[in-house]
């Protein structure tokens, strides 16, 4: 399996973007077997080289969670002679990924609309804060900052506290994966009808869009939801309990079936009768009253005990593992997601490994570390434009790469 080629292959791939959300893009573009390469200002990089600490070979670790699997080329964007070159590059390219405020690439004429004219295949996916229109576009936007604007922080954490963000860039991320799966529709419509296209998604629409549900209610019932902690405003009992050793662990037994089971596991049957509870619209109603209830029966239990009781009545449920147990307990499933990449020293990089496996070939096979700054320039600017030895030369001693 390791030797039958990945399905982007010989894609070529020019990659603009900076910090997580593109990088992430870009990232499982590399994965799948594109050749990415990476531009960068010559001698700092990409800034999220620097974000530290910690630092792990001279590098933020975010930096290194993101950038797999790319090759490195430094350009001086503000150099005639630097764009030039890009425009040259993205003449090559299959598809270029950018993650500049709206504008940016325009000025530098290397937007879909500069472009598209000599490379009408090209596929131009962009990423930012707000999107490319309207009041807020040229405004800086963060993950945190999104997650503020877009009404996720509305949603997390407990009801008499105050807002919290999600434990990781979510937001990030997940503009990352749908820029990724933009650039794959635009990819397969090509093949039907030769042309690229323009695709486009931003940090705010991208965090809306996880909203689904939650605004699906809102248009219908016109409630505002708010923090509800690991409950549910929809389904009772379905939240996180706490043991008497200190354990947490969700249960999810809003099913009628599976209530009856966990009333009945926690030695509590009478609540199977109990006419406050006797229907999951019931249980919604009375949420407070019936969590009273578990949670100091709950907190009765030891996790171990518990735990037995809930597996044998099958009733859902789960500990809250730490980052490290998470990733233990997919390895001791036999779905492992840490992965290596190999770096050019021979040393092995751990990474989280892809989400997806494929029955045609192996997705981790042959990932790389990711590069140094300017690590590749010479070889790409050889095999991408055919530039000799002396030109490439020249190109650095002018500060150009």
């Amino acid at each position: 399996m390791h030797d039958k080629p990945k399905p982007y292959a010989g894609l070529k791939v020019l990659d603009f973007t900076r910090v997580l959300a593109g990088p992430y893009c870009t990232m499982l573009l590399g994965d799948l077997g594109a050749d990415v390469v990476k531009v960068e200002l010559p001698g700092t990089g990409d800034p999220l080289r620097l974000q530290g600490p910690p630092f792990h070979a001279g590098n933020g670790l975010t930096f290194l969670a993101c950038n797999r699997n790319k090759r490195s080329l430094t350009l001086d964007l503000k150099s005639a002679e630097g764009v030039a070159l890009a425009r040259r590059l993205a003449g090559q390219a299959d598809v270029l990924v950018e993650n500049f405020r709206p504008g940016v690439m325009a000025r530098l004429g290397l937007d879909y609309e500069s472009l598209s004219g000599a490379a009408p295949r090209l596929i131009h996916a962009s990423i930012s804060g707000y999107g490319s229109e309207g009041p807020d576009s040229r405004s800086g936007a963060f993950d945190l900052t999104i997650q503020a604007l877009g009404g996720y922080m509305s949603l997390t954490g407990d009801e008499d506290a105050g807002p919290i963000k999600l434990g990781t860039s979510a937001i990030d991320l997940a503009a990352g994966m749908h820029c990724q799966a933009a650039i794959a529709a635009a990819l397969l419509q090509r093949l039907a009808t030769g042309m690229g296209q323009r695709v486009e998604t931003s940090l705010l629409e991208s965090q809306v869009a996880l909203l689904l549900d939650t605004a699906v209610d809102h248009f219908h019932t016109g409630q505002v939801p708010g923090r509800r902690g690991a409950a549910s405003t929809r389904a009772a009992p379905r939240k996180a309990f706490r043991t008497r050793d200190d354990r947490w662990l969700v249960i999810d037994a809003a099913r009628e079936d599976h209530f009856m089971a966990l009333v009945s596991a926690i030695g509590r049957p009478s609540l199977q009768r109990d006419p406050r509870f006797s229907s999951a619209a019931a249980r919604v109603a009375r949420q407070a009253e019936l969590y009273a209830l578990l949670d100091a029966r709950i907190a009765e239990f030891d996790f171990a005990a518990l735990a037995i009781g809930l597996r044998e009545a099958g009733v859902p449920h789960a500990l809250v593992h730490s980052i490290e147990e998470a990733l233990a307990h997919c390895r001791d499933t036999r779905r492992d997601m840490v992965a290596g990449s190999a770096g050019p020293a021979g040393g092995v990089t751990p990474q989280i490994a892809s989400a997806v496996t494929y029955s045609a070939f192996d997705v981790g096979a042959g990932w790389t570390a990711p590069p140094a700054v300017g690590q590749h320039s010479a070889d790409v600017l050889a095999e991408w434009l055919a530039l000799s030895a002396d030109d490439i030369a020249g190109l650095r001693r002018r500060g150009v790469i």
